[in-house]
């Protein structure tokens, strides 16, 4: 038997997955001419996912499922979108590319959600295209879009310089185990920085840009793998310009220092709160003290520090 050959359109896919982060320390500089304030912070990769499955397609389109979906934009500003644009510009590539994105992390919650669409869309979209870029290219990519997505790229624990892009591998021992609160309501970090301007306004000069002198019992506590030390030392210059804001967010804080928490802070432009338990058993308890109290509109648990974004799986 003879078949009539037909045209049959064959669609590839690449699944990258993308962590969240947590600001261990954030130190922020006075704002510069150009409108940045320069940063010194410690990252740390963790368990709570974004996956980007980037499909064959004939345009550039991006959907969004999970948690939060609808506050997620879906035009051009999508940051996966856009470094969707950025590999095709820098490959010379003229494809089209359907990028959907499960969200894991929240959304303007201060654990760089959107900025791990966009680090697993760069590695997804390179890997679909067979773009060929090489890891600093995509770096520099990364640095386009935004200070975070370079890290997430890069995982584990680093600290960051400049604006947060301009990173330092940091060597530590063991794994820490949090406990999220989470909110509805997202916090626009744009706002909390101009906050903390306010905040500061007639305060005595700020002088030079943050270094690490502040950090060095952070360091010291991840070297040794010490939850404790780690917990006493984390810090967020902009925690008092997110809590101005939103001042609610002083209950969740409360309720993980009541439940034993070895340190707590509001996680990088906020609202979410971090809090670092003892162990995993002791995350669990944290997350159910957020809940229990109704300080969080969703709560999550997971372990630092992860690897960065990575390609899970291809398929022809």
């Amino acid at each position: 038997m003879t078949l009539s050959p037909v045209e049959v359109a064959i669609t590839r896919e690449v699944r990258v997955r993308a962590p969240g982060k947590v600001n261990l320390s954030l130190h922020v500089g006075p704002v510069s001419p150009d409108g940045y304030h320069p940063l010194t912070t410690v990252f740390q990769a963790v368990s709570v996912f974004e996956e980007v499955v980037a499909r064959t397609c004939d345009e550039r389109v991006v959907t969004v499922s999970g948690p939060q979906a609808e506050l997620v934009p879906t035009d051009a500003s999508n940051l996966a979108l856009r470094a969707a644009e950025l590999v095709a510009q820098a490959a010379g590539i003229d494809e089209g590319v359907h990028l959907h994105i499960d969200k894991g992390v929240p959304v303007a919650g201060g654990m760089a959600g959107g900025s791990a669409d966009a680090a697993a869309a760069l590695l997804a979209c390179d890997a679909l295209w067979g773009a060929g870029l090489s890891r600093a290219q995509l770096l520099e990519l990364a640095a386009q879009l935004g200070s975070d997505v370079p890290f997430v790229l890069q995982g584990h624990t680093a600290v960051g310089q400049g604006r947060g892009d301009l990173l330092t591998p940091v060597l530590g021992r063991g794994e820490f185990h949090w406990a999220f609160a989470v909110q509805g309501r997202g916090l626009s970090a744009g706002a909390v920085y101009r906050e903390l301007d306010a905040l500061r306004d007639g305060a005595a000069d700020l002088g030079l840009p943050p270094d690490l002198d502040d950090d060095v019992p952070l360091l010291q506590a991840l070297r040794a793998g010490d939850p404790r030390a780690l917990g006493a030392a984390l810090h967020n210059d902009l925690q008092d310009a997110a809590l101005s804001l939103d001042p609610r967010l002083a209950e969740p804080l409360g309720v993980a220092r009541d439940a034993g928490a070895l340190g707590v802070v509001v996680s990088g432009s906020g609202p979410t709160v971090a809090a670092l338990g003892r162990s995993r058993q002791h995350a669990l308890v944290l997350a159910a003290a957020f809940t229990a109290s109704g300080a969080a509109d969703r709560v999550l648990t997971a372990t630092g520090p992860v690897a960065g974004a990575r390609v899970v799986s291809t398929s022809d």
